[in-house]
């Protein structure tokens, strides 16, 4: 009976601890899954603010980008000068983050981020109290600092110290790289209307204008179209010739002028290569491409002109090409023939551009796929393929064309004035004639 009592009481104490662990159990449970739900939830929470975060952070570089491509734009308006100062507010007001994410139909996070050197190296030129002579160099543009103060400063430079009884003034016809270059670095350069509206204004008598352009293609075109507007405002306007001269009717006709810029650029070319000339540079496998733009203006036979130039000068390892690959034989991948069915395995990229900028440092010497040093190298037909980011209008040589250039049109003007003092003088005797007959 005490053994039957003392089982049952065994089986009660057993029973209870089990149920007492099993009831601990369960509540550890609970409180894991309690815990599991906290956590959840508070992961749901983050990741919904991660959410809205990156949404806010969309729409900022968005309307910054869409800043940009109010003012990626080649007309100028009475807002220009407004919507220039609020994309670069917009752009300081973005995180580091937010900057990357912008994107528009011209925007991207170079525009306003990308370091092309120091603007406060240029100069403008866009100062009133011009006096009686000016000279006008207009050019395309760029929105490379660096480049737009050793390219296109250099030849104003030049300019300036050749004629110093003329006041050099700038004008450039990319209204895109003029917004750009006010809403980046807050410097002002003038248009071809505002140029020549400030001429007007500060009494100038003789105009002359000096083109940077490479040759008579649609951008001088546009700029004599432009002139021709102002012509009754001056007592004397003349256009000085662009850098290469007459185009000439087909891929043979070449001058002095091309003559001139062909042996300057392979000069320079080599130099900074390390050879003393051309023809060393082919002994040791080395040739050079010069690429230019390309145009789909009738100008554009100017570069196989310039490719006869080099051949005619015996620089057989110099090649032309152009970017935009018009006409077909100056495409990258015609010039990549060329050079390897020639037999050099090792080659030099540079521009054949008076400035530096956006082609010449993305288009020729990018890292992306498209760019002529990438398709170089991935045709595996060369050991070494270099870059040389250097614009025509630091060369010494080319700078000296346009002083000339300039000179002849001063020159012009000259003769011109000359002959209305003869018509005046004739005018004059034939009155003291009628006169005297009276």
């Amino acid at each position: 009976m005490k053994r039957k009592t003392m089982l049952a009481l065994m089986l009660a104490v057993s029973m209870t601890c089990s149920m007492g662990a099993a009831t601990t159990a369960m509540a550890a449970d609970d409180s894991a899954t309690e815990e599991a739900a906290d956590t959840t939830a508070e992961e749901n929470t983050e990741a919904a603010d991660t959410t809205e975060a990156s949404d806010e952070d969309q729409k900022a570089a968005d309307n910054v980008a869409a800043l940009i491509d109010k003012i990626y734009v080649q007309e100028r308006t009475d807002t220009t000068d407004e919507d220039c100062k609020a994309a670069k507010e917009a752009w300081d007001a973005l995180t580091d983050a937010q900057k990357e994410l912008v994107e528009g139909e011209n925007a991207d996070p170079d525009y306003f981020g990308r370091d092309t050197g120091d603007a406060s190296k240029d100069d403008p030129r866009n100062q009133d109290e011009i006096g009686e002579n000016e000279l006008l160099v207009v050019s395309f543009g760029t929105s490379f600092n660096d480049s737009r103060a050793e390219d296109i400063k250099g030849i104003e430079d030049a300019l300036a110290a050749a004629y110093p009884d003329w006041s050099v003034r700038r004008a450039f016809t990319a209204q895109i790289i003029i917004n750009h270059v006010e809403a980046r670095d807050e410097e002002n350069i003038d248009n071809m209307q505002q140029a020549l509206d400030r001429a007007v204004e500060n009494g100038v008598k003789n105009l002359v204008v000096q083109p940077t352009h490479l040759m008579h293609g649609a951008e001088y075109d546009e700029m004599t179209e432009a002139i021709n507007g102002y012509k009754d405002k001056f007592e004397s306007v003349a256009i000085a010739e662009p850098m290469l001269g007459e185009v000439g009717d087909d891929a043979t006709v070449i001058n002095d002028d091309k003559k001139a810029v062909a042996q300057a650029i392979t000069d320079e070319a080599c130099k900074e290569a390390g050879f003393d000339s051309m023809d060393a540079a082919a002994e040791a496998g080395t040739a050079f491409v010069f690429m230019g733009h390309g145009t789909s203006h009738t100008a554009n036979i100017t570069y196989d002109q310039m490719q006869t130039q080099m051949e005619d000068l015996g620089f057989k390892n110099a090649f032309i090409g152009t970017v935009e690959g018009k006409p077909e034989d100056t495409a990258c991948d015609k010039v990549i023939e060329k050079v390897k069915e020639a037999g050099y395995k090792n080659v030099v990229l540079r521009p054949l551009m008076v400035v530096a900028g956006d082609h010449a440092n993305n288009d020729m010497a990018g890292d992306d796929e498209d760019s002529w040093k990438s398709q170089f190298v991935a045709s595996g037909n060369f050991e070494n393929v270099d870059t040389q980011i250097a614009g025509l209008g630091r060369i010494e040589a080319v700078e000296q064309i346009y002083v000339d250039h300039t000179k002849a049109a001063i020159d012009s003007i000259g003769s011109t004035d000359e002959s209305a003092d003869s018509d005046a003088a004739a005018d004059t005797e034939a009155d003291s004639a009628e006169d005297s007959a009276e």
